[in-house]
């Protein structure tokens, strides 16, 4: 079942999953305006839209540990020649370094033009940094746990992949995931087929269980949204409107002229076509605010939508869901500055450009979860000598612009697959959403392991 296909009612998913966001959105702001904080409103919050909005995240990422597996062990046994895989990889890997440096560098260029840290007022400062101290406080623990150096990199080989795959460590994950597809490609045939069987099996029933929760998407979405918007505090708005602005301006320049330029240019698409066919995953990235979560969205928009291949849309979108972070790095980049010109730090350009090298390192290891950047983020502010309590400062608005963020995040994975699949020649073809049997995913070295 393709997701944008018509309901018995006639109306597409996301369409409707668009409509749960509006009514969630805007049923809670209503709430929140009409009621405030009584107990009542708190009460539907937490015992039924909370409860609700989180089943359907939990529907998704219980399949993201399998859908990870599958996707990049058969996409990179698709692609058969070791050193395919590593051209490829060495391709993707600097394509995401590139886009993520272009936008943390459209951020830096908005906010010395804009300079919203310049209008807050310094009562309005203390307040904030009052009100979410607590906050901010576990958040600069969390920074604390997380360093980079060496053994970020020694770190990326798990010794334990199910644990690894059980705590979360994608990273880990994709790694142990990539040296099973490789040495799928190395063996017999005879001994690869039954095993790419196994995981073709699996991959296919990890979609159907993607369609079950996306059946309750628009369910979900009017839950986490009206859960968002009616607790959140709106009087923040007119503090850092500035602030929100700029960084919804820069992400909206990457999300509507960059991404679709390059589109243009290096994959052949034209920009409204690309929009119009992503727009099923752009709505459902600003709902879900999560890279992982929104990876089923992904791999079914590059593969129904625009044809990719599945070994291509395999190895490239699960790596993008982890370490591409258009949007992140943009944000972080903004938000240094932002809390700088609060503080009164003067950055020079040379310490601007490490602001981008750091913004563009630390999102390739933000967590694609909700609100994932902000422990890294604190990392950066105490290298440039902003006071990291500062972050208390953009925790109330962090949702909205998380939600905002993950656009660009997710489309940039995309766009990614796009690109690859072009310079490898290979062409776009929309195929049956479940294969069964394909003979180019039991490939071993060889003429058979070169077709996708």
């Amino acid at each position: 079942m393709q997701a944008d296909a018509p309901s018995r009612g006639g109306m597409p998913l996301y369409t409707k999953i668009l409509l749960g966001l509006v009514l969630g959105a805007g049923g809670g702001t209503a709430a929140k305006l009409i009621w405030g904080e009584h107990p009542r409103l708190l009460w539907t919050v937490e015992t039924i839209t909370y409860p609700v909005g989180q089943v359907f995240l939990r529907m998704l990422f219980m399949v993201i540990v399998p859908l990870v597996f599958t996707s990049v062990a058969l996409g990179v046994a698709s692609l058969g020649d070791v050193r395919r895989v590593g051209r490829i990889g060495g391709k993707t890997l600097l394509f995401f370094l590139a886009t993520t440096a272009v936008a943390a560098t459209i951020g830096l260029l908005l906010v010395n033009t804009i300079k919203p840290g310049a209008s807050l007022d310094p009562a309005m400062r203390a307040a904030l940094m009052q009100e979410y101290s607590t906050q901010a406080d576990a958040t600069m623990a969390a920074a604390q746990t997380t360093a980079f150096g060496i053994n970020t990199f020694v770190n990326i080989v798990p010794r334990n992949p199910v644990q690894a795959a059980a705590s979360g460590d994608m990273l880990g994950l994709i790694f142990f995931s990539l040296i099973f597809g490789i040495a799928l490609t190395m063996i017999a045939e005879s001994a690869a087929k039954p095993v790419v069987a196994v995981l073709e099996g699996i991959a296919q029933a990890v979609m159907v269980m993607i369609n079950f929760a996306m059946k309750i998407a628009p369910m979900g979405v009017f839950g986490l949204l009206f859960s968002v918007t009616a607790k959140f505090g709106y009087h923040l708005l007119g503090s850092l409107l500035l602030y929100v602005l700029a960084v919804l301006l820069g992400l909206a320049i990457h999300q509507f002229a960059v991404i679709p330029f390059l589109a243009r240019v290096l994959a052949g698409i034209r920009p409204l076509e690309f929009l119009r066919k992503a727009k099923e995953l752009m709505i459902t990235a600003v709902s879900l605010s999560s890279s992982n979560a929104t990876l089923p969205t992904t791999i079914r928009t590059a593969t129904e939508k625009f044809g990719v291949p599945r070994g291509i849309a395999g190895f490239v979108l699960p790596v993008g869901a982890t370490m591409n972070m258009n949007g992140t790095a943009l944000f972080e980049g903004m938000t240094v500055l932002f809390l700088a010109q609060v503080f009164g730090v003067h950055l020079d350009l040379l310490t601007q450009v490490i602001v981008v090298v750091m913004a563009v390192i630390t999102a390739v290891g933000v967590a694609g979860v909700p609100s994932g950047s902000i422990p890294l983020l604190v990392m950066v502010l105490g290298m440039v000598g902003i006071p990291g309590e500062g972050i208390a400062l953009i925790l109330g608005v962090d949702r909205i612009l998380d939600m905002c963020r993950t656009v660009p995040n997710v489309t940039g994975d995309l766009l990614t697959s796009l690109v690859i699949t072009r310079s490898e020649g290979l062409p776009f073809a929309v195929p049956d959403p479940f294969p069964v049997g394909a003979a180019a995913v039991a490939a071993t070295p060889g003429p058979a392991g070169e077709a996708v």
